[in-house]
């Protein structure tokens, strides 16, 4: 099933049981793909362009999420993580730190870094093989730690 099926599915499960953060979240999510449909290539949207639409709408809330924290308005901001949890369930399960760092350390092996300066090198690898797996600043935290010890 594709994921504008699935986000079809939910937004009438979320209409019934009248989740209003719910149906934000894929309403924007749906707006997205068609906007990504609708771009002019013609072509059908790949997984990976799926994923990262989703990567992208979920920074977007957590991003809103802390400046409406920093403002004192903490109602708007679990709005926000709240919206962001419903995409997260469309993502692929996320590795956890010892998992990343087993597949890092793999990685870093494969690619023959050695120090801070093979950091791209080790990020490019690391961004195409971990894509919707991990987000991308846990991935570049850790490969950074890994190449400076």
């Amino acid at each position: 099933m594709s994921l504008e099926n699935k986000i079809m599915d939910q937004m009438k499960e979320a209409m019934k049981s009248k989740n209003q953060i719910a149906l934000e979240a894929l309403r924007a999510i749906k707006s997205e793909i068609l906007l990504l449909k609708t771009s002019g290539t013609n072509q059908e949207v790949s997984d990976s362009q799926e994923i990262a639409l989703l990567q992208k709408l979920i920074k977007q809330r957590k991003e809103a999420a802390e400046q409406f924290s920093a403002n004192g308005r903490t109602e708007l901001a679990e709005k926000e993580i709240a919206q962001a949890n419903v995409i997260q369930d469309f993502l692929p399960a996320q590795l956890s730190e010892e998992e990343l760092e087993a597949k890092l350390k793999e990685i870093i092996s494969k690619s023959g870094a050695s120090s801070p300066a093979d950091m791209g090198k080790v990020m490019g690898m690391a961004s195409s093989e971990l894509a919707g797996k991990a987000e991308g600043k846990m991935i570049a935290e850790t490969v950074k730690r890994l190449l400076n010890s």
